[in-house]
């Protein structure tokens, strides 16, 4: 414990005065965020688990990872390449309207895209039809993401913005929840809260990005639009490969199996992304523009700065995963009111694959800051390749296990290549 401190504590004077001072600031807003909103999905998904019941739980959390594959269409590849570009630009105003124009632009088009493809979905394939109204209701959350700019708020550095709209959207969505789902029959109250939610965090967001950071809107011209589509076109393939083998898992339980088993998965799975993005998920997104700028300046410091901050990412997750593993049953029980082996099984073995991505975080960031984006896609998209049939045979085979099975063989993968290729990068 006493090394890591003083891993902590080189890695923080590697920075200068004014590189702490706004990393350091940003990493606490977005830890206030991720906080609240990780409080708040303990405090609300044990009470949804118990309300509606495994079944209509499993209903829900189907539908979301259908949706998040058009949530992932409407980003596209600009979460990483325009914050990367604005990150560059934040203090020439026009050159972020510029930016900022076109991405949405593109975003509107992508939403147009998605409502058309869902829409087509849900008509013709029975598997959807029978639910339509759950699918109609949760793509609210697709039109409210595409208009959330978070990309703006973490390229200028702006993440108190992002803090404070999704602790709002948060707080607004607890209290909906408890006060209008009160039985099974009232399941689709939880899309519809969400979807409206997330909609008026989008709005709220817009609203900010003109009176406060001062954005202008202007057409872009198609020299514009073709350089942003460009330049987020390999993170764009990098997160259709990754949401192969991650949503997935549970859009592919929710097929193979029924939505009970959906049900508990999804409980496993959402308690080990809880595990896997607090804190992580805030200091990375803190720590990418500003390591962006330090490569600029000098790719060894970089370098160093990374592999630093990589260690005691590793140290902080050998200490803290094995005691989640070791109670896992008890959170299982804490969350779901009873003893369900189902999600604590699911739960230990998800912890093993947190660990191999806890391990590979800025690893990744790295490749990303020196422009190596299709190595990234190329990484990710090869597992997908290996990774999907794999998920689909191994569920066919072991059920709920294994999905979790093939989670740790992919991610233990990503690790290995992300290792020796950033290994390479750095000399070349």
């Amino acid at each position: 414990m006493h090394s890591l401190f003083k891993q902590i504590h080189k890695t923080y004077r590697m920075a200068g005065h004014h590189e702490r001072s706004i990393v350091l600031h940003n990493f606490a807003s977005l830890s206030v965020l991720q906080a609240i909103t990780y409080i708040l999905p303990i405090i609300i998904l044990p009470y949804l688990f118990r309300t509606l019941g495994p079944a209509k739980f499993g209903l829900i959390a189907f539908a979301q990872a259908f949706i998040q594959y058009f949530m992932i269409l409407t980003d596209y590849g600009f979460s990483i390449s325009a914050t990367k570009e604005i990150s560059l630009y934040q203090h020439h105003q026009a050159k972020v309207s510029e930016i900022f124009s076109s991405v949405m632009i593109a975003k509107v088009f992508l939403a147009m895209i998605s409502f058309l493809i869902i829409a087509s979905m849900v008509y013709f394939l029975p598997r959807f039809r029978q639910d339509w109204e759950v699918y109609a209701l949760s793509f609210g959350a697709v039109i409210g993401n595409s208009l959330f700019p978070v990309w703006l708020f973490q390229g200028t550095e702006k993440m108190k913005h992002i803090a404070d709209i999704n602790i709002l959207g948060g707080i607004i969505f607890a209290i909906s929840i408890f006060f209008s789902v009160k039985g099974p029959g009232d399941y689709l109250m939880v899309p519809l809260i969400n979807s409206v939610v997330i909609m008026i965090t989008g709005l709220l967001g817009q609203f900010i990005a003109f009176r406060t950071l001062g954005v202008s809107f202007r057409f872009p011209g198609h020299k514009t639009m073709r350089q942003q589509l460009r330049a987020g076109w390999d993170v764009f393939i990098s997160n259709v490969a990754i949401n192969a083998y991650t949503t997935t898992r549970i859009f592919a339980i929710g097929l193979l199996t029924n939505n009970t088993i959906t049900g508990f998965y999804s409980i496993a799975e959402k308690i080990a992304s809880v595990c896997q993005t607090f804190p992580l998920a805030s200091f990375s997104q803190a720590l990418f523009p500003r390591l962006s700028k330090i490569y600029h300046r000098s790719k060894r410091r970089a370098f160093q700065f990374m592999e630093k901050i990589q260690l005691i990412t590793i140290n902080i997750s050998l200490i803290c995963l094995p005691l989640i593993f070791f109670f896992a049953r008890d959170i299982i029980r804490l969350v779901c009111g009873k003893d369900y082996p189902i999600a604590a099984t699911s739960l230990r073995l998800l912890l093993i694959s947190v660990l191999f991505i806890s391990s590979n975080a800025f690893r990744v960031q790295f490749l990303l800051v020196s422009g190596k984006t299709h190595i990234y896609s190329r990484i990710h998209v090869v597992m997908a390749m290996f990774g999907l049939p794999l998920i689909f045979l191994m569920i066919s085979s072991l059920s709920y296990i294994g999905a979790a099975i093939a989670t740790i063989l992919i991610e233990a993968g990503i690790f290995t290549v992300t290792y020796f290729t950033v290994k390479r990068v750095r000399f070349s």
